[in-house]
């Protein structure tokens, strides 16, 4: 792939050559804060230091020195930095001739050192609601897996569920009061699986709350959890079938969100080898009773001190996660194995990491940690039951986006309006969790969501309608290769267009490295922001044929880098809207 990578390393050497000294390195050429001084800068203060010169001088000598790539036009200096001005018609050419050929691969990188990675995302509790918070998880995960495959690795999405803990005890406790007391005449098994999901969930939050500094009920349920635990008891059947009824509405999500997993783990398969592994590491030391309860003293790491197992018995996350941790090296034998959790658990996962370190597990582990969803209205609680549940969401903004649908397009069939309206729906919700940083929390706005300007998934998806609309008014093909259709490219607007698509490689690599879903969103509205100025301001079907046909690849080359970005974040583009 032609990427501006290449011409920072071509520029790089002929530097090197013109020092004589292997002293600069590609990561050394930057871009300028404003293009009046280039598309390329190389600040020579470091160099000052090194050759113990004026910064200033060090330009211009080597201005005088350095012989133009062909990816270069011209150089100047500014003070003390060294600016390229590139060939825009070369670069044009070669990148929307691979473009064109490359197709969805364009901008996907090769790393020389290709990592296999498990990235464990999706991680729900059965026996509560699956609400909008969830979906930063889910969204988040995903998103990065796309992006390290694009990147050149092998990541491996599994979802860990956690069915087995007190929770469960809790909502089943509560069970047959809640459906006395809100469904009396309705059987429940004729329900739907999402209808019974949604039940358990506001099961769990009336329990939570009757729970609450009740220590009959605590205690109450601290001994349903033991008949659980025993996997032989009315108590343990209640939990297969509750279970199911939970992993059954998690899998129709998953499909609605078009996301796969290649592995599901469950909880309640590692607990038994989790209290063996317990077990060991109290052998060795690396734990320790207290009060009755198993702990791991981590005082001396300044992680404070954990709980493995309760007083009562009963164990905690870390039983099953030291057994998963361990089925995961045995099973995949990863390079790298990521835990996608919010950051209200990164003291846990600290803790955890380091038993396993003490343990002699020899794998490199990261969580990766993001922020709260939150409603306009404050902070969400499966507790307090001040949730919008997935299927309340999905509800409003699918009715919102097909009313908004069939405003602009009366004329279209039902099923085009209902396609069209998923299509920007489900974007729309994947698209608020990932545009922003994920250590920055999101308030979850619908309007704002789904609004065709602004920082949205609509304004990109109009973006690409709109190319897709002019394509096919037009008379004529793109350019080919062939044709040079840089030299048609004239315009200051279309030379900031092809400049912006050669920076595609870099966000992609950008957002692998730093596990960083934001950078493509971002880059994708920066890219359809500079494409919608073009397109107001500069005439495509209405040019002469030559122009028109090059103006016809560069868009194409516009759409095909933004539909190949949206992939990456588990978006779709239609081709109308």
């Amino acid at each position: 792939m032609y990427t501006l990578n290449k011409t920072k390393q071509q520029i790089a050497d002929n530097i090197n050559k013109g020092l004589e000294r292997e002293l600069i390195t590609a990561s050394k050429i930057v871009y300028p804060p404003q293009k009046e001084m280039g598309d390329l800068s190389l600040p020579c203060f470091e160099l000052a230091q090194t050759l113990q010169k004026n910064p200033t001088d060090i330009a211009e000598d080597l201005k005088e020195k350095l012989s133009l790539p062909e990816s270069v036009e011209q150089i100047q200096t500014s003070g003390p930095y060294l600016n390229f001005f590139l060939n825009k018609s070369h670069l044009a050419d070669k990148l929307l001739s691979e473009i064109d050929q490359k197709q969805e691969h364009y901008g996907f990188q090769e790393q020389e050192e290709k990592e296999k990675i498990i990235i464990e995302y999706s991680n729900v509790n059965t026996h509560k609601e699956y609400h909008v918070g969830h979906l930063r998880n889910i969204c988040f995960g995903e998103a990065v897996a796309r992006i390290l495959n694009a990147n050149g690795h092998e990541a491996m999405p599994v979802s860990y569920v956690n069915d087995f803990g007190v929770h469960v005890a809790k909502t089943l406790w509560n069970l047959n009061d809640y459906l006395q007391q809100n469904y009396p005449d309705q059987n429940i098994e004729n329900l739907s699986d999402k209808e019974k999901g949604y039940i358990l969930g506001k099961t769990y939050a009336d329990a939570a709350q009757k729970a609450k500094d009740n220590e009959q009920a605590q205690t109450e349920i601290s001994e349903l959890m033991k008949k659980i635990e025993s996997r032989d008891s009315q108590e343990y059947e209640l939990w297969q079938k509750t279970r199911r009824w939970n992993i059954n509405q998690f899998h129709q999500i998953y499909q609605e969100l078009g996301v796969e997993f290649q592995d599901f783990l469950y909880e309640s398969e590692y607990t038994e080898e989790g209290n063996k592994i317990v077990k060991e590491l109290l052998d060795k030391g690396i734990l320790e009773k207290s009060e009755g309860a198993i702990i791991a003293n981590l005082e001396k790491y300044n992680l404070g001190v954990l709980v493995i197992v309760r007083s009562d018995g009963t164990g905690m996350y870390a039983v099953a996660d030291l057994a998963l941790a361990k089925a995961k090296l045995e099973k995949y034998d990863p390079d790298k194995s990521i835990y996608v959790v919010d950051n209200r658990q990164t003291l846990y996962f600290q803790q955890l990491f380091k038993i396993l370190e003490l343990a002699g597990y020899k794998q490199e582990m990261v969580h990766l940690a993001f922020e709260f969803v939150k409603l306009p209205s404050g902070m969400m609680s499966s507790r307090s039951g001040n949730v919008i549940t997935y299927e309340e969401l999905r509800q409003i903004v699918m009715k919102r986006a097909l009313e908004e649908t069939e405003k602009r397009h009366p004329d279209w069939s039902r099923e085009k309006l209902e396609e069209t309206a998923k299509r920007i729906g489900f974007n729309a919700i994947k698209f608020e969790m990932l545009k922003v940083d994920a250590d920055n929390i999101i308030t979850f706005d619908i309007d704002q969501a789904l609004s065709f300007d602004g920082f949205t998934s609509a304004y990109i998806q109009y973006t690409v309608a709109r190319i897709q609309s002019i394509s096919r008014k037009a008379e004529v093909e793109p350019s080919s290769s062939k044709d040079e259709p840089g030299k048609q490219l004239t315009q200051e607007r279309e030379r900031d267009l092809v400049v912006k698509l050669a920076k595609f490689p870099e966000a992609v690599a950008a957002a692998g490295k730093n596990y960083d879903p934001s950078k493509i969103a971002k880059y994708l509205f920066d890219l359809a922001q500079i494409f919608n100025d073009y397109y107001h301001a500069v005439p495509v079907l209405q040019s002469g044929e030559q122009t028109q046909k090059a103006r016809l690849a560069l868009l194409k080359a516009v759409s095909q880098t933004l539909e190949n970005g949206m992939r990456l974040l588990n978006l779709k583009s239609v081709d109308q809207m």
